[in-house]
């Protein structure tokens, strides 16, 4: 079997207000470098034969921060871009309250598979599923059947891989939660895929994290109410 640790990475400023996408420049905030020192040290003594990585700078600092904690099993940050972020098109770096008022926006939430984003950058999820998938079988491949690596990538890439781990249709794939700097773990078998553990973050339900002044530590149903309880967080959102 081949274990696959799928990381999100840590909290950027704009992370839940704005749909970052593939914009330059984009690092980790001081929250989002303790996550990532935090997961860092949590993974510290599992053995890994390999750290991937999106080329997109904050993913790189979370992958770095991991490598650096590792407790004598040290890997090497390699990128892969076909774990980028979405191409959001038309939609990078607008803000989420401005994108829920888009007809496109009640697509994304009910008939994703359907969905190519606007402008010549657009990318359809349908598409990023089929690379990013792709990407996790060729490296089980190279790194064989008894390796565990970690990924580490972005809230819609992960929960595509998530889905089509669980069979699910990709126009389900918005009922799965990837938390920024979360955990989840895929064991491939050559049958087939058994999700271990999903978005888990490593904070217990009894002590949920406080809400700062932008509101990126509030629950998830909070968030979710600015733009309707029941809808998902273009790009996974500032978790909770």
């Amino acid at each position: 079997m081949t274990l696959v640790l799928l990381v999100r990475h840590g909290l950027t400023a704009a992370t839940g207000s704005v749909l970052a996408g593939r914009l330059p420049g984009i690092s980790l905030d001081d929250r989002g470098r303790e996550q990532a020192r935090a997961l860092g040290a949590r993974l510290a003594g599992v053995h890994l034969d390999a750290i991937v990585t999106s080329s997109l700078e904050r993913c790189l600092q979370t992958a770095t921060a991991i490598a650096a904690a590792r407790d004598g099993n040290q890997v090497a940050v390699q990128e892969d871009d076909r774990f980028a972020e979405v191409g959001y098109g038309d939609w990078t770096g607008q803000p989420l309250k401005r994108l829920a008022k888009e007809p496109l926006w009640r697509v994304v939430q009910a008939h994703p598979s359907a969905v190519r984003f606007p402008g010549p950058d657009g990318e359809s999820l349908a598409g990023v599923q089929e690379r990013a998938v792709a990407a996790i079988r060729d490296w089980n491949t190279r790194l064989g059947p008894k390796a565990t690596y970690l990924v580490c990538s972005h809230g819609d890439v992960i929960k595509s891989i998530i889905a089509d781990s669980l069979g699910m249709h990709l126009d389900m794939f918005q009922r799965i939660q990837v938390d920024p700097c979360s955990l989840s773990v895929v064991r491939y078998t050559p049958l087939r895929p058994f999700v271990v553990r999903m978005n888990d973050t490593g904070v217990t339900m009894g002590s949920p994290p406080k809400a700062d002044s932008a509101g990126a530590g509030e629950p998830g149903a909070r968030q979710g109410a600015r733009r309707g309880e029941d809808d998902a967080v273009v790009g996974g959102g500032a978790g909770g």
